[in-house]
Order: C-alpha cells, then sequence, then structure tokens
C-alpha cells in the first residue's frame, strides 16, 4: 500500500498520471521486497516495521545495478520516409555507456539496465512499442515526459534554478537567472515521480543496486526510499555543489538535503563539492560527519550516509580506438599542413556555449597576449571549438553575440591575409575531428568560471600520447617523450588532479595571457615530464576506475542493510527512514508502567540537560512542573531517584531545593548527595585543581577568537562550550583546543573529553558511571536490591551510566528478574537498549510514572 504521504506528493507534482504498470506487462520480473513500509503517515512510531528479514538478500556487487540518469545513452531516429517507426543506437560519447563498457569485466559481469529520458518526443501511440525495443535490445526503460511537464522540468527548474545556483550564480533580478517559480519545482517534484515509478517497474529490491545521477535526480531517492526502505542507493553528482551561502538561498535547500540524504552513497568529484555538502548539512540540519578509516560518514537517524569523493575519468579504449581511426590520421595531417606548416603554434579551447565556460575571458587574455608580446602575431592561432548549449535562453543568446564579436575584433585587430589570430568554430564536430585538433595543439585552455568536472584536459592529455601511425604522420620518433601544455581554471573539478597544468584565475586576464606565454615558452625537457605525471594519472583513474570503486563503495555501505530494522516517518519531502539495531527500540510506556507497577525497589536515575531540559532552552532552570514530577517519584517509597548532571552543586542545589528525597550528582559525579539535607561527598579523593591555572588561559584564548563560545568555570573541572558559535569553526576550534589542552595537561590528573557542543577537563576516574555503580553499591548495602532500574540520559557522557547498569545483572549486582531499562535521547548508535524521541516524550513518560506513585499512595492512604 502506498502512504498517504507519498499520495501527498503525487498531488503537489500537478496529478501527473502515473504509469506504473506499463512496462510490468512487458517484464516477466517478480519484484519481492522486504521494508516496504505499509502505511508511512498512520503512525511514524511503528518500529516493529522490518523486525525480521528471510536473509534472502544478496549484496553481491556482480548483481544488477540500475542506472538513473535525465538522459538515456541512446540515439534516437525517425525511420527514413516519415513513415511509423524509430531506430535507436548506442550514444558512444555517452558517460553512462562508458561506464558500461568499462567496468563489465571488472565487476564480473555485472548487469546494467537503463532508466531516463530520450532526447526526442515518442507519440503516445507508439510509446509501448519503443518501450518493448529498447528494454529486448538496449536493456534500457525510457521515461515519457509530457512535452509541457519536460519543459518545466528541465529547462525550467533544472536549467533556471538549480544549474546556474550550483554554478555560484544568484538571481539578484528577475533577467538574472530568475526568480524562484514554485510551478517549476512542482514539475521537478512530478518528473522525479515519474522516473520513480519506472524504476519501480523493474527493481528487484533485495537484489539490485540504483545509481542515479546528476542534479536533475537530487529528489528521487525519497520516493524510492519511501518505497523501499532498504533500497541500496547510490546518487553521484556531476556539478559543482555551492557553498552554503550560495546554497542557503535555495527555498527548497531542506527538502533537496533531506532527499539526497535518503541515498546511502553520495559522490562528489572534489573535496570542496562534498565540503560544501557536507557544511550544508550542518548548518541547515544539524547534522555531524565524522571520517573513519578513510570514509567520511553522516549518521541520519540511524543510517549512515557515506560520501565518496572521486573524480570521474575518460574511456581510455574508446579514445585510443578514435585515435587508430584513419579518418582521425587524415584530418591531423590537414592541421598540420594548415598550421605547422606554416610555422604556426595552435592554442586549442573546447568549450559549450554559455556562460559559465569563460570563452570570453579566454578571449580577451589571447588578445592580451598578442599585444603584450607582438612576436606572437602572425604564429600563435587560437581554434576555439563551441559545442552548442545545452541550455535555452537570454543569456546563451548574448554568450554567442558576444564571442563572435570578440573574434571578429581580434582578428580585424591583429589578422592580416593569410592569416586569423582566431578560428571559431560553431558547428558541430565529428569525435574523431576534436581529436585530431587535441593531437595537434600544443597548448589547451581552460578557463570555465565555474564546473563540475571538464573532461576536455584529460581527452587532450591522452590524445598527444598518440599511436604509432599518429607519430609517423607527425615525423616523430616511437622513442621520443611526448608533450603537452595545460592551462586550466582553478574553478573546474578537474584541476586538483592536474598539479602539472599552469592554474588560473580565468578573471585574472593579465595571469590568463602570462599563463599562455609561458605554456608557449616552457622549456620541452619540463613540458614532458608535466606529460609524463598527467598521463599517468589519466590512464589509471578512468571511468572504469571510478565506477567500479563507487559501486563497491556501494556495497560495502549496504552491506548491514538486513540486519538492521527500518521503518519510516515524515510527511512528503520530509520522509526519511530510521534504520536501527534490531536489539535497540523505542521504549513503550505500556511496558515500562506495567514493570514499575510490579515491582517494588525502584533505582531511577537521570541526567538534566537534554534529557529532561531541552538543549537548545534559554532558560536552564527547571519548571514547576518538572519539580512537582520529581517530588511526586521521590514520595513513593519504593523509590531511589537521582539527578546525574555536569552542572555545579551550588546550581543544582539551588534549582532543586524544593525536592527534599531527591538525590544528587554534581559535575558528572563527582559530587554526591542522598537528599537535600544531607552533606555532598565526593566519589573519589579530593581534586587537585592545580592544573586550572594552566588550562584557563589556553580557554581564554579560544574564547576571544571564537566568536559565541563561553568557558564555565566549576569547582573541580572546565568546560569550553560552543553551542552558540558558527557550527563549522566552533567544532574546527574544538579539535584544536582538545589537541592543545591534551598536550599542556599531559602530566596533570585530568583528563580533557568532548561533548555536545564544549570540550571539558574534569577529573581522572569521574564518570556519570561511577555514581551507578555507587548508588547500586549504596542500595544493596542497605538491603535494598532493585528489581527495576530505569535510566536516561542523552550525552556521551551519561552512555557510562548505561553500560554500568546493563552490565549489573551479569555482574550479579542486581537480581537476574530485574527489570532493567536503559534509555537514551533520540535515535542514534548508543549502549542504551532503548530510546525515546526528545525532551517532550521523556517528560511524558515520567510523568506517567509519578502518576502510577500518586495512585499507588492515595491507594495506601485509603486502606489506613
Amino acid at each position: 500500500m502506498v502512504s498517504r504521504s507519498y499520495s501527498n506528493l503525487l498531488e503537489l507534482a500537478s496529478g501527473e498520471p502515473s504509469s506504473l504498470g506499463r512496462l510490468r506487462r512487458l517484464i516477466p520480473r517478480v519484484v519481492t521486497a522486504s521494508g516496504i513500509v505499509p502505511d508511512i503517515d498512520s503512525s511514524s512510531s511503528s518500529s516493529d516495521t522490518d523486525d525480521t528479514d528471510d536473509g534472502s538478500s544478496s549484496s553481491a556487487p556482480n548483481g544488477r545495478t540500475i542506472i538513473v540518469a535525465n538522459q538515456l545513452p541512446i540515439r534516437v531516429h525517425r525511420r527514413h520516409g516519415g513513415g511509423r517507426g524509430w531506430s535507436f543506437s548506442w550514444d558512444e560519447d555517452s558517460l553512462l555507456l562508458q561506464l558500461k563498457d568499462t567496468i563489465g569485466d571488472r565487476a564480473g559481469g555485472m548487469e546494467f539496465i537503463y532508466v531516463g529520458c530520450l532526447g526526442h518526443e515518442i507519440p503516445p501511440s507508439e510509446q509501448d512499442e519503443v518501450s518493448q525495443v529498447l528494454l529486448e535490445k538496449f536493456n534500457c526503460v525510457p521515461t515519457f515526459l509530457p512535452p509541457d511537464l519536460l519543459s518545466r522540468f528541465y529547462h525550467g527548474f533544472c536549467k533556471q534554478h538549480l544549474w546556474p545556483l550550483f554554478h555560484y550564480m544568484l538571481p539578484l533580478s528577475a533577467e538574472l537567472g530568475g526568480r524562484f517559480n514554485r510551478s517549476l519545482w512542482q514539475a521537478y517534484v512530478s518528473a522525479n515521480k515519474v522516473f520513480a515509478d519506472k524504476i519501480l517497474e523493474v527493481i528487484s529490491p533485495d537484489d539490485d543496486f540504483v545509481w542515479v545521477h546528476d542534479y536533475h535526480l537530487m529528489i528521487l531517492p525519497t520516493f524510492l526510499r519511501k518505497r523501499f526502505n532498504r533500497v541500496k542507493l547510490g546518487f553521484f553528482l556531476h556539478s559543482p555543489f555551492p557553498s552554503s551561502e550560495i546554497y542557503k538561498t535555495l527555498p527548497v535547500r531542506e527538502e533537496i538535503l533531506r532527499a539526497l540524504l535518503n541515498s546511502d552513497l553520495i559522490g562528489f568529484h572534489t573535496f570542496d563539492y562534498a565540503r560544501h555538502f557536507l557544511s550544508c548539512c550542518s548548518r541547515m540540519l544539524g547534522l555531524t560527519y565524522e571520517s573513519k578509516r578513510g570514509y567520511i560518514g553522516l549518521e541520519y537517524y540511524g543510517r549512515t550516509v557515506s560520501i565518496k569523493i572521486l573524480s570521474v575519468g575518460i574511456h581510455m579504449g574508446q579514445l585510443k580506438s578514435v585515435l587508430s581511426l584513419p579518418g582521425t590520421e587524415m584530418k591531423v595531417l590537414e592541421l598540420m599542413k594548415q598550421f605547422s606548416s606554416q610555422g604556426r603554434t595552435m592554442l586549442l579551447g573546447v568549450d559549450d556555449m554559455d556562460i559559465f565556460k569563460g570563452i570570453s575571458l579566454k578571449l580577451l587574455a589571447f588578445e592580451q597576449l598578442l599585444l603584450q608580446h607582438p612576436g606572437c602575431q602572425g604564429k600563435v592561432v587560437l581554434v576555439q571549438i563551441a559545442n552548442p548549449a545545452r541550455g535555452k535562453g537570454k543569456d546563451v543568446v548574448e554568450v554567442q553575440a558576444e564571442s563572435h564579436a570578440m573574434v571578429k575584433r581580434i582578428n580585424e585587430t591583429f589578422g592580416r591575409p593569410g592569416y586569423e589570430p582566431v578560428i571559431m568554430i560553431d558547428k558541430p564536430l565529428q569525435f574523431y575531428e576534436r581529436v585530431a585538433y587535441y593531437v595537434v595543439a600544443e597548448c589547451c585552455l581552460v578557463t570555465a568560471v565555474r564546473d563540475g568536472m571538464n573532461l576536455i584536459p584529460y581527452e587532450y592529455i591522452v590524445s598527444r600520447q598518440g599511436n604509432e601511425r599518429l607519430d609517423q604522420a607527425l615525423g616523430l620518433s616511437p622513442s621520443m617523450p611526448r608533450k603537452s601544455m595545460l592551462v586550466v581554471s582553478e574553478f573546474i573539478g578537474c584541476s586538483p588532479s592536474l598539479s602539472g597544468a599552469i592554474r588560473v584565475n580565468p578573471w585574472n586576464i593579465d595571469a590568463v595571457a602570462d599563463a599562455m606565454d609561458s605554456a608557449l615558452e616552457m622549456p620541452e625537457a619540463e613540458k614532458q615530464l608535466r606529460h609524463e605525471k598527467h598521463y599517468r594519472y589519466v590512464s589509471t583513474h578512468d571511468v572504469g576506475y571510478w565506477a567500479n570503486s563507487f559501486l563497491q563503495d556501494l556495497e560495502r555501505t549496504c552491506r548491514d542493510h538486513i540486519r538492521r530494522r527500518c521503518w519510516g516517518i515524515g510527511f512528503g519531502l520530509g520522509f526519511r527512514v530510521v534504520a536501527l539495531d534490531p536489539n535497540f527500540r523505542k521504549l513503550s510506556m505500556e511496558h515500562i508502567v506495567s514493570a514499575y507497577r510490579r515491582t517494588s525497589t525502584r533505582a531511577i536515575l537521570l541526567d538534566y540537560d537534554g534529557t529532561l531540559m531541552p538543549q537548545a532552552s534559554i532558560d536552564k532552570s527547571p519548571s514547576q512542573q518538572s519539580i512537582e514530577m520529581l517530588n511526586s517519584l521521590c514520595c513513593d517509597k519504593n523509590n531511589v531517584v537521582f539527578l546525574v548532571s555536569a552542572r555545579s552543586r551550588s546550581t543544582l542545589s539551588d534549582w532543586f531545593s524544593p525536592c527534599e528525597n531527591l538525590g544528587m550528582a554534581a559535575e558528572h559525579g563527582y559530587f554526591l548527595r542522598l537528599n537535600r539535607d544531607a552533606e555532598w561527598k565526593t566519589c573519589i579523593p579530593v581534586a587537585d585543581c592545580s592544573w586550572k591555572p594552566i588550562a584557563e588561559p589556553v580557554m581564554s584564548l579560544y574564547t576571544e577568537t571564537t566568536d559565541g563560545s563561553t568557558i564555565e568555570d566549576k569547582e573541580t573541572s572546565m568546560v569550553w562550550c560552543y553551542e552558540d558559535a558558527d557550527p563549522d569553526f566552533g567544532s574546527c576550534q574544538a579539535k584544536e583546543l582538545l589537541d592543545h589542552l591534551e598536550s599542556v595537561l599531559a602530566n596533570e590528573p585530568v583528563s580533557v573529553k568532548t561533548g555536545q557542543n564544549n570540550v571539558e577537563v574534569k577529573p581522572q576516574g569521574v564518570s556519570k558511571g561511577l555514581v551507578a555503580e555507587q548508588l547500586l553499591s549504596t542500595m544493596r548495602e542497605r538491603g535494598l536490591l532493585p528489581d527495576f532500574v530505569l535510566c536516561i540520559g542523552d550525552d556521551r557522557s551519561d552512555e557510562d551510566m548505561f553500560e554500568v547498569i546493563t552490565g549489573a545483572v551479569d555482574g550479579h549486582s542486581l537480581p537476574p528478574s530485574a527489570e532493567v531499562f536503559a534509555c537514551t535521547v533520540g535515535r542514534k548508535p548508543s549502549k542504551a537498549k532503548y530510546y525515546l524521541d526528545d525532551t517532550a516524550e521523556i517528560v511524558r513518560l515520567m510523568q506517567g510514572l509519578a502518576s502510577v506513585s500518586e495512585q499507588s499512595l492515595e491507594t495506601f492512604v485509603s486502606a489506613q
């Protein structure tokens, strides 16, 4: 059954009719799925969903992978004569096809199936037939979007909103990028939903991996995760991911982030793109990440979302085969005659005709080169191959007009009979023709102002390596070292991997002109060394290496799906899946109240901040309701209630003075008292605080340099808090402070620990676990062996208590029949066996127990 939130999202998606079932008739494949949520929205807390599994799931990397992208790797042509019928062929230039070609042998014959759109509108009457042909002959499942939806989805939201924003272009005016259009966003949701329906027609969720590509389908993971909680899902972004300052301007920023986090593995070309994504998750969703054994992971509702950083490569086999074509050799000879035999050196640019490729900046820099170095005039030629723009709009027209005007001006200024300084090629070229230009060019110029990856430099390097036939055509000896030169923008994805290139800021026209001159004048030996270094990297990090690495990481990330309990929560695009260990479950009110009623000696240990009081509260003092609740529990003669906090004893004494029978542990348990009138005692010998004059100046230094941070000086400990600081900077400073304090306090009897938004220095041996041990020991000495123990906390420091009480039965500190409840706040990895979602649920639970105690007291009084 599809959940109501799913249906609501379909209504949001402009009511486009679902195509589910059309291919179902064509594909004799049984869809078996564990982890389907029966009704997500009817009960967000249905934690028993997916408790069991038949064990049939397989995560073998040589299974089937469903590749999902906006465009299928298929060329489409209407058959001659204009009649009914279509012809199809593989698009050899498609990265998705190259991925399949290069990974097949490495992955043990992995099967691939493609889901995506065709580059041609197919009439509805012919769609079933086309689907049948593509599935049977090409293993492709076409996604048919109505023309209006396709236009609003692709040319609208993708190209007018996402693509400019991801390339750092803010919609500051209606003309510049355009204002956010809610109807285009709805079209984006609708189109992603149609893609999801197509996947549902062919997926076997226990066995298949799904790999989604690029920004066109960023909310697709939510649709799939909602339908199959354990789907093995990877996503790779081929465009840049902008900094948080840029991304946060997107009105649907959280919806897209949460949708991406429904993937198991998210891939980026560079660390910068991944860093920006992680920063957005931190600043907008409050998530933290950490690196374990070289893998970066985000904890998201019990699931670990892995981050992959690896740039895509090129298809070495395909490029080498093109280099061996007779047509390539003939074109090379033609270009040699046109340039080299005339004593001219070719500089080459190959770019799409759009505003981010920096063609006009390159032309300005070349013009500057000719002005500053008159000797280049008549000898150096810039060939600019301008591929057709992928988008439409006013900006494309303006770029074309500006580029052609510049070419005309440069040629009129510096040209002469038989010499054109700039040759603009704006007609489509065959791939072999482009490769021939690579072979002849002395330097390749890529000056994009922002680009996701850009494989042009990689193609150029391999082309310059050549082969024997081209060596003969060029008059080179087979043993002669090859050479190549690259001038690349700092703002493209391939720049970090090309350490031998001359990196430039494309906005700095003089610097780009100087880089061109350096590339022309560089000694031959250095050119050869740079080329050798680049070729070694490009040839070993091809598209197969990239795809194989991604799929291996996806398999590794999904390996524990089978043993996790999964269920969905949330509405619409806020949907997410909770995945927890089978032994970690939500604490049931009925279960604990039942145990509470039938037991006679109870120990209750409660943390305060983040447990009874929300972390985000401005006023941290307890409410009158909390005081009354604690007093009700403490008045029950069967209860021993202890508040275990990191706060100072003076603060706790002041706040909880109305609670006569409440036991308290201050400063993580260093100070203890059993009730209000008892004296404070220490858990360990009196602490030596001579370390404080050493730690205080260090903490003060970090406080001065970290806006929003504070120091809390307690009797035996000191805490540096950065709750109100910038999350990224505060976390960075906390790590540095931790190292600094551990260094200067290495010989002192203290421990330095990190907590939630803080770094704390406290005496060695002090922990909340020690409080739990002493309480159980004291009760045992008094003949009060507890048959009910409840311990609730939210922080790392509370894990010590959980460990003590869960091990108390095995250690004979508690009777074998004792009811033990260790409960953490929030769904997260913990030593506790139970959880509750937030402080509101904790308070409701404690009020429920207090009500039971009040009823018992009333019954006892009436019986007297």
